[in-house]
């Protein structure tokens, strides 16, 4: 069976999270400092902490920012559930809105859901395609929106607007008018899972880029007190001579990345260049494979103000429906070729179903759902796999076209 992900695991890899056992250093410490260093570097942000995973990046930034029972937090309905998982956490209430064609948030569905009560917008980067962060970033620094913005806190008075917390997860690498994802707004989160273009594992890394008047060093240094367990220095702090009394002044949260996580995320961030290159290529192929077909949407992943990280390549079949579709991915599978659907829409699983939201309020997102299939795209794939890939799926696609 040819796989959908696998992580790419090299001896470079190997050789670096060896080092890093051996050093006798294994949770957080240097090489997650280096890590987050290096990550500022290449993201062009200012301050960057990494954690344990994007989730806990997000619901941290909510937490930070004061989100509570009573706020809102408007998301696109077209993500994955920890996005909304995070403010259901906080106790506010995720305010969904519809996407556009490009499966992201859509600005004219911000302004209409916008109200007193919402404290944060949650663009998601979807497929590693940023979203327009000119527009939704001079969206909520409008007079009539920040004269509409409630403040409870004295950071929500300091920012005095709507925060944007970016759901980077897919994108780093993406750009969007020749700036890289992590610098676009005010914070942006990566994920590094598993399955992601760059991985430790398991891991996510919060990129600060708050402006002024806050300081995004002192935001930073806040935030490693608040992931772990509110106490005010780290095993790295702790570990110089005569330093070992610490303090704890909050209630916080476990969510620290270690080293070893971090081993891994080094090593891929290094060879990134290399990564996102031929994951274009697999892209390209695709696209040239499907682009005589007319049944064939292609995603948009290059425009004039945009570039992907290439994470996935979500081909969308004209004319069909969502059962027809899932035929299509059973005859792909019974091909031996593995590939996906990104994502289940929102209301479309249980817990927000349950909790009154309806699926047909989001047209264009249960459109680009029921005629979406996901691709492999990884380092690994090789142009002949690629082509046992179209093959596949024209053959599926077919079969199922003339019944």
């Amino acid at each position: 069976m040819l796989p959908f992900s696998p992580p790419k695991i090299y001896d470079e890899i190997i050789d670096e999270v060896i080092d890093t056992l051996r050093s006798g250093w294994i949770t957080t410490g240097p090489k997650t400092k280096l890590f987050e260093k290096m990550l500022t570097d290449y993201n062009g942000n200012k301050s960057t902490l990494c954690l344990n995973s994007a989730t806990a990046g997000l619901e941290i930034m909510l937490r930070w920012f004061g989100v509570e029972e009573g706020d809102e937090v408007i998301i696109p309905v077209y993500t994955y559930c920890s996005t909304a998982n995070v403010v259901v956490h906080c106790g506010a209430k995720p305010i969904f809105v519809d996407v556009g064609e490009d499966f992201n948030i859509n600005i004219e569905n911000i302004k209409k859901a916008i109200t007193s009560k919402t404290k944060v917008i949650i663009p998601v980067d979807f497929a590693g395609f940023p979203c327009d962060y000119d527009g939704i970033n001079n969206l909520v620094n409008q007079s009539d929106f920040k004269d509409l913005f409630k403040s409870n806190n004295e950071i929500q008075e300091k920012l005095g607007r709507i925060l944007i917390l970016s759901d980077a997860a897919h994108s780093i690498g993406g750009s969007f008018k020749g700036n890289r994802t992590g610098s676009l707004t005010d914070v942006s989160v990566f994920s590094f899972h598993a399955v992601k273009n760059l991985t430790t594992a398991e891991g996510g890394a919060v990129a600060l880029n708050l402006p002024e008047p806050f300081d995004n060093a002192e935001v930073y240094n806040h935030l490693c007190v608040k992931t772990l367990h509110g106490q005010n220095k780290d095993a790295l702090a702790k570990s110089k001579k005569g330093a070992w009394r610490y303090d704890v002044i909050e209630a916080g949260y476990k969510a620290n990345m270690t080293d070893i996580n971090a081993s891994l995320g080094l090593v891929e961030l290094r060879n990134y260049a290399d990564t996102l290159t031929r994951r274009k290529q697999i892209f390209d192929l695709y696209t040239k494979g499907f682009d005589s077909k007319g049944w064939a949407q292609i995603p948009v992943y290059e425009t004039e103000n945009s570039v992907t990280s290439y994470h996935l390549y979500p081909l969308r079949i004209k004319g069909i429906d969502e059962v027809q579709r899932d035929k299509i991915i059973d005859l792909i599978f019974e091909q031996e070729v593995s590939v996906n659907v990104h994502f289940q829409p929102l209301p479309m699983l249980s817990l927000y179903k349950n909790m009154g939201y309806n699926i047909a309020d989001y047209p264009v997102a249960y459109d680009n759902y029921s005629r979406e299939i996901s691709l492999p795209v990884y380092y690994d794939l090789s142009n002949d796999n690629v082509q046992t890939v179209i093959k596949a799926l024209i053959k599926a696609v077919e079969q199922v076209l003339n019944g």
